[in-house]
């Protein structure tokens, strides 16, 4: 990463870190005039990103009920 020439968007010259935020942006924003590769790579990267905000969810989800559980049994002992 570090070091890496930023993708740049060849619609808007607007740079990205990462070529599947590359991507991301071209689907969002450029949807009208994407070919079928570009089109091709929107579709993997929002799978991923779905994916990816899929499994946050769950994380976020376990570690909320891991907390509340855990101060109830804080407070079952402590009252």
């Amino acid at each position: 990463m570090p070091g890496e020439p930023p993708h740049a968007c060849a619609y808007c010259e607007r740079p990205f870190a990462r070529e599947e935020w590359l991507a991301l942006h071209r689907g969002l924003e450029h949807a009208d005039r994407l070919s079928d590769r570009e089109r091709a790579a929107y579709e993997r990267a929002l799978e991923s990103e779905e994916a990816d905000l899929r499994m946050f969810r769950l994380q976020a989800i376990a570690v909320l009920i891991a907390i509340y559980f855990g101060f109830l049994i804080v407070y079952a002992f402590v009252a």
